[in-house]
């Protein structure tokens, strides 16, 4: 047995079900769940049909490259996307389509870390709990950054010391971030790419929420776009995670890239040939229809700015607010211990979030997770409103 798996922490939704059990929720209130990061927009039509075309060609074995239409699709939309210069990105050898980011984060620390020597896996904290599960089952131990409110919920990068850094492997960086939503600069990208280059570590850069932003002016950049800024224009260092489940609102897909580094890229696939996740090739025809086209990001991002928009004047009487400059998730301050805010509003309201202490990890300064809730605004606009102003009803009550 992997001694490493006993360093694994439930993962929140195990620890959610379990705070959850034996509460009766009232039976005359239909559930809302804003718990998992799980869109609930309809798919786009054409993603769905391409599948329905190709399900057939579910008969071969599909490469582990993927087909090469796929890997260019995936190119050519981080080009148009992030304002690169046409082919910049070089789908033969800095692409691979992936079932999903969250296969790909995990099994790309396998593969990039060197366990010999004590390595560090820096991330912020709170953060996606694959991260610190790929670093623990990689031989690597975890490195916390507090994202709290006093540093723009971004990882302080100036606060690491050097000892730090030169251990570090793995730099993970979300951006716009999971849960608070805060958005990376060009300079502050810029900023992680002269470290990894002073220090010699891999920047893994999610950027599965760089679609749904709030200021159509303010697109979220690309850790790709600042290194080809600053002359990196073979992304040394770099790989960034790309999926359709959030862009598409289509989570059952498993559809993704990754893409960077071409050194890397390479090992990465040497890889993922024994890993033996090769995406199918109806998923991949999907999925280059998905790529190729841009009108349905711009309804999808719409519906999510109307639920913002809906939801915020119903909890600002009672909650302190903050409208997230991307992703989908209201990281909520409350009033008292966020789990034991859970439990009640699921009793009392039969509204289903998340406790933020669930998603971060204890360090000196404590869980800057405490005292929050991560409100996942997925479901339909209806079912949003409904949820707020239960939430409302219930900070009153209480």
């Amino acid at each position: 047995m992997n001694p490493s798996l006993q360093q694994l922490v439930a993962y929140p939704f195990e620890r959610l079900a379990v705070l959850k059990a034996g509460l009766t929720p009232p039976a005359q209130l239909p559930h809302i769940a804003l718990s998992i990061g799980e869109p609930k927009h309809a798919p786009p039509a054409f993603v769905v049909d391409a599948l329905r075309r190709h399900i057939a060609d579910i008969g071969g074995y599909p490469a582990t490259r993927g087909l090469p239409e796929t890997r260019a699709a995936a190119a050519r939309w981080l080009e148009r996307r992030f304002v690169l210069p046409p082919g910049s990105v070089d789908a033969e050898h800095s692409v691979l389509p992936v079932n999903g980011t969250r296969e790909a984060l995990f099994a790309f620390v396998q593969a990039m870390v060197d366990p010999a020597g004590a390595p560090l896996v820096v991330m912020p904290n709170p953060c996606y709990q694959i991260y610190e599960g790929a670093a623990l089952l990689a031989g690597a131990q975890p490195y916390y950054l507090d994202t709290t409110a006093a540093n723009g919920y971004l990882p302080d990068l100036d606060s690491v010391p050097a000892d730090v850094w030169q251990r570090c492997q793995v730099l993970f960086l979300c951006s716009p971030g999971n849960p608070a939503g805060a958005v990376m600069s060009s300079a502050y990208l810029q900023q992680a790419l002269n470290l990894a280059e002073r220090y010699d570590f891999i920047i893994a850069a999610d950027e599965c929420y760089a679609d749904i932003f709030d200021d159509e002016q303010q697109p979220p950049t690309s850790l790709l776009r600042a290194a080809h800024d600053m002359g990196n224009s073979h992304f040394a260092r770099c790989m960034v995670f790309h999926s359709l489940s959030k862009r598409c609102s289509v989570p059952g897909l498993r559809s993704g890239f990754v893409a960077g580094d071409a050194r890397l890229m390479a090992q990465f696939l040497l890889y993922r040939t024994y890993h033996g996740c090769a995406m199918s090739i109806p998923v991949q025809q999907a999925s280059i229809s998905a790529w190729n086209d841009d009108d349905y990001v711009l309804g999808n991002r719409a519906l999510y700015r109307e639920k913002f928009d809906r939801v915020l004047p119903i909890l600002a009487p009672v909650l302190p607010v903050e409208r997230p400059a991307g992703g989908f998730y209201l990281w909520q301050q409350i009033d008292g211990d966020d789990c034991q805010f859970t439990a009640g509003l699921y009793a009392q309201q039969n509204v289903t979030v998340v406790p933020g202490s669930y998603l971060a990890r204890a360090g000196a300064a404590g869980n800057p997770g405490a005292g929050r809730i991560r409100i996942s605004l997925v479901a339909s606009v209806a079912d949003c409103v409904a949820a707020a102003q239960r939430i409302a009803d219930f900070v009153r009550q209480r």
